[in-house]
């Protein structure tokens, strides 16, 4: 096994670590690993962020503005609200084109990733979010497929009389936004609702975008042991793709949009709604009771800059993506505690079912000599895609310092695709297939005394195609391509907890290793194919340290040493061969922040992040540069009376105008690699709230 020179060592040291005045954080539970818990006591790598550090002097247009200083998280913000962020956990996610994949994400519960493993953060509130839980590691597994990580973003719930908020912001690059939000309670109910409009002419030409979010929430306390939670969000999107850019097009003018862009005027529009019903039941002392059940539609058209020439084949899908997406679900848990030899112990069953059906049509982007406009129709299919997955678990603390967690998830996966566009040349690709596995997690901990803690959690994982990836065959046959398998995964982690300074040190070394990895197997003409490759092996150090101590101040470090490689050579875009680096994946990430933050009066902040080089295709010839920004901001709070709440603030990030790419496109066809960051820009807004 290669690790970073005196890994083992680094997290002994970060276990061992005190300080006189060491505390215990103040009290918070997560819920990622579904045993409720404070983040010290769970075996796992889990992190907590407070709703609060996602909004306090930031613009809350997405949410990488926040959760930087995660360890082992990665949110790159592509200046392309066509394609949203580029997310990924350890490494799962890095290679995604556009949404997010590889990674699990739920709002209030319910999935914002689909079956097929495909989702996306647009319909992600800011405003209104109340906490935000990162689970990586082996314990992710047991969210089923495509759980190489877990995000968890759980809203407010309204609370007292009624609180009205008003928010604006404006800054560089014609940003504005504006929002709205009024929650409270009255008997036995609360609610909240939360709504926010954003606009930008965009950093780079042809990226001007508009998104209006709504979420609201609705409690009813039916009785003492009854709990129903209604929660809705939306979301409608409007923005332009400027591409990416190839190395020649980013060294002369990183704001430029690749030229096909503005000949094809590539656009994606996005309308979604969904609701979701939680159920919570005290049934006794000794059981509970949660069902979930959910609905929503999502509709998405996308104008592509694919060349005429291409779609005169006759199994081209055109340039215009036309989707609309109807999808449910339900997970239903049972919580059972009692006692085994003596010591508490906690089991749990449930069962998780997901649906999604989609009408997926294609169009050529051209009419005549005009381009960037619908024309005739080039696919049209009806496609299905369902999961099923039983899921138990059980906590067991077998000793005063020591305990014992294991689960196992049976995720079973069945695509069905119906072809209603069959045309000379263009045969039935009508199909279906089903993936199927058993994914058990185990987890030992040892707690030394109250403020350290040791553990060591075991797993596996596996990640099925989406549908996008199935679309086309690599040898350019009809039919879609159920030859792709899924990868599976098995991850070993060891870790230790200290509370230091106020605040919770954590360490964590970590080795993942993957059979079958799902890569790219051409790109051409506007279509991509993929194919499985063979082993590839993650292993990495996390540290990451948060406190507060006197005068209001905060601090934040976090630390990720990912090395991320192909074991086996494969042939695809080019031949890779063993050795070669996951592209998309730096190998070294660091960011480092420390905030001034009273109740009232003045406050202050740095933050510096410091990105390593980054590969952009397997054959590891073109990378992204590695480098360190600066952001710096200042605010006021005033308090005028006990119902009035004014917040003002202003910042400028990437202070020392670096000029770099923010995040890259895997494996671009055309060589068109980089999504370039915005230079130094500026941001200043007002919060007023009032109770009442």
């Amino acid at each position: 096994m290669r690790t970073v020179p005196d890994a083992w060592t680094l997290v002994a040291a970060a276990a061992l670590a005190s300080a006189a005045n060491a505390q215990s954080l103040s009290t918070v539970t997560v819920t990622s690993t579904r045993v409720e818990a404070p983040p010290f006591e769970v075996p796992a790598s889990v992190d907590v962020i407070d709703g609060q550090a996602l909004r306090d002097a930031l613009p809350q247009v997405n949410l990488s503005e926040g959760l930087g200083g995660v360890p082992g998280l990665v949110l790159q913000n592509r200046q392309n609200h066509a394609q949203d962020l580029q997310l990924s956990i350890r490494g799962f996610g890095a290679r995604s084109t556009f949404g997010i994949r590889g990674v699990r994400l739920y709002v209030d519960g319910v999935p914002a990733t689909m079956p097929d493993g495909q989702g996306q953060s647009s319909n992600i509130d800011i405003g209104s979010i109340e906490r935000v839980e990162i689970l990586r590691g082996p314990f992710s597994s047991l969210y089923g497929n495509s759980s190489g990580g877990v995000m968890q973003v759980f809203t407010e719930t309204g609370e007292g009389a009624p609180l009205l908020t008003v928010g604006f912001a404006v800054g560089s690059d014609g940003l504005r936004r504006y929002s709205l939000k009024g929650s409270g309670s009255t008997g036995k109910v609360d609610w909240l609702l939360s709504t926010s409009r954003f606009e930008t002419d965009g950093y780079r030409d042809h990226s001007a975008a508009t998104r209006d979010t709504t979420n609201g929430k609705l409690g009813l306390q039916v009785s003492e042991d009854n709990r129903l939670t209604f929660v809705f969000n939306s979301v409608r999107l409007s923005a332009q793709d400027p591409l990416g850019l190839s190395t020649a097009q980013f060294a002369a003018n990183p704001q430029q949009a690749t030229p096909q862009a503005a000949q094809f005027n590539t656009r994606k529009t996005v309308d979604q709604a969904q609701g979701g019903l939680v159920w919570d039941r005290r049934i006794d002392a000794h059981n509970d009771l949660r069902v979930m059940v959910y609905y929503g539609q999502r509709e998405t058209v996308q104008f592509q800059a694919i060349p005429t020439a291409p779609q005169a084949n006759p199994t081209h899908a055109g340039g215009v993506i036309d989707l609309a997406r109807d999808y449910a679900g339900l997970d239903a848990r049972w919580t059972h505690r009692t006692q085994l030899s003596g010591r508490p112990v906690e089991l749990m069953g449930g069962l998780a079912f997901d649906t999604l059906d989609e009408a997926r049509r294609g169009y050529e982007n051209f009419v005549g000599a005009t381009l960037g406009v619908q024309g005739k129709l080039r696919r049209d299919e009806s496609n299905r895609v369902r999961n099923l997955d039983p899921y138990v678990q059980t906590r067991w603390q077998f000793a005063d310092r020591w305990s014992f967690e294991a689960g196992v998830r049976r995720s079973s996966v069945k695509f069905e695709s119906t072809d209603h566009y069959i045309a000379p040349g263009n045969g039935n690709d009508s199909g279906s297939a089903d993936y199927a596995k058993y994914l058990p997690v185990a987890a030992l901990r040892y707690q030394a005394s109250d403020a350290l803690s040791f553990y060591g959690t075991a797993g596996r994982g596996f990640e099925t195609p989406t549908f996008n990836e199935l679309s086309y065959r690599p040898d350019g046959t009809s039919g879609l391509n159920f030859a792709l398998q899924p990868s599976l995964n098995t991850s070993v982690e060891v870790g230790a907890k200290r509370h230091v300074a106020g605040g919770l040190l954590t360490a964590a070394v970590f080795r993942t290793q993957t059979e079958d990895e799902i890569v790219t197997a051409t790109n051409l003409g506007g279509r991509s194919t993929f194919q499985n490759a063979g082993r590839t092996l993650r292993e990495g150090l996390e540290l990451g340290w948060n406190t507060r101590f006197a005068g209001h101040w905060v601090a934040q470090a976090a630390y990720t040493w990912l090395d991320a490689t192909y074991r086996d050579g494969f042939c695809g875009v080019t031949c890779t061969p063993a050795g070669n680096r996951i592209p998309g994946i730096a190998r070294n990430i660091v960011q480092v922040s420390l905030d001034r933050a009273p109740p009232e009066g003045l406050r202050a902040g740095a933050e510096v992040r410091s990105v390593g080089r980054i590969f952009v295709n397997d054959a590891n010839s073109e990378s992204a540069q590695g480098y360190t920004t600066l952001a710096l901001h200042v605010g006021y709070v005033i308090k005028p009376s006990p119902r009035w709440n004014l917040t003002a603030f202003a910042r400028v990030d990437n202070a020392t105008d670096r000029t770099y790419a923010g995040s890259v496109i895997v494996n671009e066809g055309n060589g068109r690699f980089y999504e370039s960051a915005p230079g130094r820009t500026w941001t200043t807004g007002v919060t007023a709230s009032y109770r009442f």
